[in-house]
């Protein structure tokens, strides 16, 4: 099994910055994981923000935060998100998402949706202040 913890969510006013931290860990956590990062405001659904493949070859983002955000990954399997000049509609709670590696061929299109994540944290809040 594997478990995401995320860590470095929290307030910053308009135009701020945050770095986002998901860790995998238990029995499984050594395996290749594509990861994703997506968020939740109440009463809506949750949406993707941002993707990468196990290997850091290749990443997508929402258009929302294009050129705002990047994601990245390190050789311990984490990934992370940098979110900068963060606006008040970037508040939500974000959740780090994975499932093991499809393939070095793999589309990686179904990055995008919720439905293809086996795996998921417990959310971090991220609130910004206008």
């Amino acid at each position: 099994q594997v478990q995401l913890v995320e860590s470095g969510g929290g307030l910053v006013q308009a135009g701020g910055s945050l770095r986002l931290s998901c860790a995998p860990s238990g029995r499984r956590s050594y395996i290749s994981l594509d990861m994703g990062w997506f968020r939740q405001t109440p009463g809506e659904e949750r949406e993707f923000v941002a993707a990468v493949t196990w290997d850091g070859g290749r990443s997508g983002y929402a258009d929302s935060v294009k050129g705002r955000f990047t994601i990245s990954r390190d050789n311990r399997n984490a990934a992370y998100l940098q979110m900068n000049s963060l606006k008040p509609e970037d508040t939500a709670v974000y959740y780090c998402a994975a499932v093991p590696f499809r393939g070095p061929d793999s589309n990686f299109h179904p990055l995008l949706s919720a439905e293809t994540y086996e795996y998921w944290g417990q959310g971090t809040q991220v609130t910004v202040s206008s």
